[in-house]
């Protein structure tokens, strides 16, 4: 089966880090598309894969959104003059009406805003936000049932096509 350009994480994909927890704790709502302001080191380690989502979030203060808790690790080839952070926070580059539409999503009780993928589009590196609501223990069950049916669904399949 071949691999669609922006679907998962293999050659040709343009992503570069997935927030697959997000996904099964929240609900989604509203997605957006931000950039990212980087460092130089920080580009060269999304090329080579070496980039985590996981626990990190978005944060809107004074009118600027910003990425909270993304792990870029350094290439040991990189900079020698500069000091790589890796857990640095980064600045998203959104629309002004886009940062006071989350703000005020956020300020309503169960509303948060989370990372959902980094990727390339393009040569930029960008970042896919949205908008959640936080799934009740019930919904994640459903969610984990859904997802062993399509499983075995997927070998019972397979294996009528091999017979």
């Amino acid at each position: 089966m071949a691999n669609k350009k922006g679907k998962g994480k293999g050659p040709g994909s343009s992503a570069i880090a997935l927030n697959k927890k997000a996904r099964f704790e929240y609900h989604i709502d509203e997605t957006f598309e931000a950039g990212l302001a980087l460092a130089g080191w920080e580009v060269k380690s999304l090329r080579a894969g070496k980039a985590q989502l996981t626990d990190t979030y978005i944060l809107i203060k004074n009118g600027e959104a910003w990425l909270l808790g993304s792990h870029i690790m350094p290439l040991n080839t990189a900079s020698t003059h500069e000091i790589a952070d890796p857990t640095r926070t980064r600045k998203l580059l959104l629309h002004r009406k886009e940062i006071a539409r989350i703000f005020s999503r956020t300020q309503d009780k169960g509303h948060t805003c989370v990372p959902l993928k980094l990727y390339w589009k393009r040569n930029k590196v960008k970042c896919e936000l949205a908008l959640v609501t936080g799934k009740k223990l019930h919904d994640k069950r459903a969610t984990e049932k859904d997802r062993d049916w399509q499983r075995q669904k997927g070998r019972v399949m397979r294996e009528q096509n091999k017979g």
